[in-house]
C-alpha cells in the first residue's frame, strides 16, 4: 500500500518516527509529508533515511511533478500524526498553504488523524468544532490518549501509541467485515483484595484483550471492552467498562452480553478469592506465624456464558493461559478445558518464561468446542487478534444470519 504519513509540528512528532518504522515493517511504502514546523522537531534526513523517499514540506519543491496534487492522488491511505490544533483547524477550513494541507484536499482515500496537544487546546470549543467538521466529511479522527503531556501537565491530549495508530490505520484498509456486529471483550487480570493493600492477582497486562477490542472496532464492530486492571493504553472508539474483581467482571460481561453477537473472554480471571477481606492491613505476628487465608472458588464466567446464551447464534470465545506440567502438555490441558467449558472456540497459549503475559507478542492455538485444532497464530498481539476474528467470522457464518 502507498501511505502518506503527514506530520504536524508538535513535540509528539518523535512518536511519528516510530510509526513510520512500524508502517515500513508491515510492508507498506510510506511518503512522509511534514509541515514546515514539524521539520523543526525532526529533520528531513531522519524522515528520508527511514522512509527511503524524498521529503519536503514546500509547495514549490518538485513543481514539475505537481507534488501537491500527485502525492495525495496516488495514496491508498493518509495518516496524520501528530495532528496539532493548528493543523486540525487548517484542514477543517480547507486551507492549502503547505504541502500537507494541499495533499489532504486532493486525497480521495481514507484519512486518519491522530491528535496531540495540551488538554485545554483539545477541549477548546474551536477544536471540538473542527474535529466535528472533519468527522462529518468522513475523516477518521482518533481520540487522544489520556496521560503525561509536555512538562508536568497530564490529561487527554497525548498522542496514542504507534501500535494503536497502526491498528486503526490498517483497519481502514481492510474490509469492515464486523460492521453492525456487537462485540464484548474482556481484558486484563482480576484482583481479589486480601486487605486494603494486598490482593491476589496475576501477570496479565490486558494487551491481547485490548488488541482484540481495537481490531474489532477497526473492522466495524460496536465494541464493549470490560477492562480489569489493564496496563496497556486503552483503544479509542470502544465503550470501556472498568472493573477490578472477578465478581465485578462477571456482572459487567453478563450485562453487555445480552445484546452481543460475540463475547470474547480474554481476561485472566482469578480462580479463587478470599472468603473475607480484612478491613485493615494484615500485620505480622510477634511469633512469626503466617496468617491463615481461606479461599473460595470464583464463578466460572466462561462456562456460564456458554451454557446460558441470551439469543441463538451468539458466539462465545474463551482464552486459556496454560503451563505444561507432569500430567499434560499445554495443548492437552487446553483440549480438556475446551470440552469442559462449552465455548465455541478456545484460544490456548503458553505463558511464563517471557511468553504470553507482559510481552507484545503471542503464540496461540485455536480449538473448537470438542478440542479440535481449528487454526494457529503467532506474531504481534494485533496479528493474533485478526486471526481470532477471522475464525469468529467463519463461525458466525455457520451459526447466524448476517445482520441486516
Amino acid at each position: 500500500m502507498r501511505i502518506v504519513l503527514g506530520v504536524g509540528g508538535g513535540i509528539a512528532a518523535y512518536k511519528a518516527v516510530l510509526l513510520l518504522r512500524v508502517l515500513r515493517e508491515a510492508g507498506h511504502s510510506v511518503r512522509v509529508v511534514p509541515t514546515p514546523t514539524a521539520l523543526r522537531f525532526i529533520g528531513r534526513p531522519t524522515w528520508e533515511a527511514l522512509s527511503g523517499e524524498p521529503v519536503t514540506a514546500d509547495l514549490f519543491d518538485d513543481v514539475d511533478q505537481v507534488a501537491h496534487v500527485e502525492i495525495g492522488r496516488r495514496a491508498d491511505l493518509v495518516v496524520v500524526a501528530p495532528a496539532t490544533a493548528d493543523l486540525l483547524a487548517r484542514a477543517s477550513a480547507g486551507r492549502a498553504d503547505d504541502l500537507l494541507t494541499a495533499t489532504l484536499l486532493v486525497a480521495t482515500c481514507p484519512v486518519l488523524m491522530a491528535p496531540a496537544m495540551h488538554t485545554q487546546m483539545w477541549q477548546h470549543p474551536a477544536t471540538v468544532a473542527n474535529v466535528a467538521t472533519l468527522r462529518s466529511r468522513g475523516v477518521h479522527v482518533l481520540e487522544p490518549a489520556d496521560g503525561r503531556l509536555t512538562g508536568t501537565d497530564s490529561g487527554p491530549g497525548r498522542l496514542p501509541e504507534p501500535e494503536e495508530i497502526l491498528t486503526a490505520a490498517l483497519g481502514l484498509l481492510r474490509a469492515r467485515d464486523l460492521a453492525d456486529r456487537d462485540v464484548v471483550v474482556s481484558a486484563g487480570g482480576t484482583r481479589e483484595p486480601l486487605d486494603p493493600v494486598r490482593f491476589l492477582g496475576n501477570r496479565s497486562s490486558g494487551r491481547q484483550g485490548i488488541a482484540l477490542a481495537s481490531t474489532a472496532a477497526a473492522r466495524g464492530a460496536r465494541v464493549t471492552l470490560v477492562a480489569a486492571n489493564v496496563e496497556a493504553p486503552l483503544p479509542s472508539g470502544v465503550e470501556v467498562v472498568r472493573v477490578e474483581t472477578a465478581d465485578e467482571l462477571r456482572a459487567a460481561v453478563l450485562a453487555a452480553a445480552v445484546r452481543a453477537d460475540v463475547v470474547v473472554m480474554a481476561a485472566a480471571v482469578a480462580d479463587f478469592r478470599p472468603t473475607s477481606t480484612a478491613a485493615a492491613k494484615i500485620k505480622k505476628t510477634p511469633d512469626g506465624a503466617p496468617p491463615v487465608i481461606e479461599l473460595v472458588q470464583n464463578p466460572d464466567i466462561l462456562a456460564e456464558l456458554a451454557a446460558d446464551r441470551p439469543h441463538p447464534g451468539q458466539v462465545v470465545v474463551g482464552f486459556a493461559a496454560e503451563t505444561g506440567d507432569g500430567s499434560a502438555t499445554v495443548l492437552e490441558h487446553g483440549r480438556a478445558k475446551a470440552v469442559r467449558k462449552g465455548a465455541d472456540l478456545l484460544v490456548v497459549n503458553a505463558v511464563g518464561d517471557g511468553r504470553g503475559f507482559e510481552v507484545t507478542t503471542n503464540d496461540v492455538t485455536v480449538l473448537d468446542g470438542a478440542g479440535r485444532v481449528v487454526t494457529g497464530a503467532s506474531g504481534t498481539k494485533e496479528q493474533v487478534a485478526d486471526v481470532v476474528w477471522d475464525t469468529v467470522l467463519a463461525r458466525l457464518a455457520q451459526t447466524s444470519p448476517s445482520p441486516s
